[in-house]
């Protein structure tokens, strides 16, 4: 019996005029892990995200989330999904809980449903004594943890996260990484988290790397360094982000 496959990527590609943002790529995410989206700037990550959103559409290639495919079902496939961009979208005018509360009416969710998850999703992410606090007056990692719990409202499978450190201190990043790794163990949450940071992927992730549009690796850290000969995760990206690279299927 095949796998069940948390996120399934087959020949995916995606063009700007000439410029080609992902060439024909093949992704397969095991459930209930947690995925680094590792690659340097320019390499095709938010146009990959845009795509997994259904903000942009193929020029070729399918998308399919447990299973159901993106552009036959969309409402089901993303119903299945919480998304964090890189750009912040919360209301800075709204308190905690009212932006929270906006977020659980637009799935549908309300009276003491919404205010059980509300209350669960703010103490998890250690926001349940800022309630009151308008968005505007939290620091930027706090106002990261809120966007997490909010998208955590309607229960997803998969969590996606664009580049969610940038702009964040290095202790916030530290949390931030920390939380959702915890998340991911905890719920069994399948997560494709999007970042040029060597330090935000641990060694027990999965990893993929990717650049100017092309998969270079793609497996669990522990094979994806054998497969290059790498000591470190840092010297990894710099081996498979090299000119001369090769690409590792672990």
């Amino acid at each position: 019996m095949q796998e069940e496959l948390g996120l399934q990527i087959e020949s995916l590609h995606y063009a700007y005029g000439a410029n080609e943002a992902l060439k024909g790529i093949s992704l397969h995410l095991r459930p209930g892990r947690f995925t680094a989206l590792l690659g340097p700037n320019g390499a095709g990550k938010s146009t990959l995200v845009s795509l997994l959103s259904a903000l942009f559409v193929p020029q070729s290639g399918s998308i399919s989330f447990f299973g159901v495919d993106l552009a036959e079902n969309s409402r089901e496939a993303l119903a299945a999904t919480g998304i964090v961009f890189q750009q912040q979208t919360l209301d800075l005018d709204l308190t905690v809980s009212q932006n929270m509360s906006y977020f659980a009416s637009l799935h549908g969710l309300s009276g003491g449903m919404a205010a059980e998850r509300i209350e669960r999703r703010l103490t998890l992410m250690g926001l349940g004594d800022r309630r009151g606090e308008r968005a505007r007056d939290l620091n930027g990692g706090h106002r990261r943890r809120l966007e997490i719990a909010r998208v955590l409202l309607h229960e997803p499978r998969f969590l996606l996260l664009d580049e969610p450190t940038v702009g964040l201190d290095v202790p916030s990043r530290a949390d931030l990484v920390a939380q959702v790794h915890a998340l991911c163990r905890e719920e069994a949450l399948t997560v494709l988290w999007a970042t040029h940071l060597v330090d935000e992927v641990e060694e027990q992730d999965d990893l993929i790397v990717l650049d100017h549009g092309e998969v270079r690796a793609q497996g669990p850290v522990p094979d994806v360094l054998a497969g290059c000969g790498a000591d470190s995760i840092l010297e990894a990206f710099r081996v498979l982000t090299s000119p001369e690279k090769e690409q590792v299927t672990a």
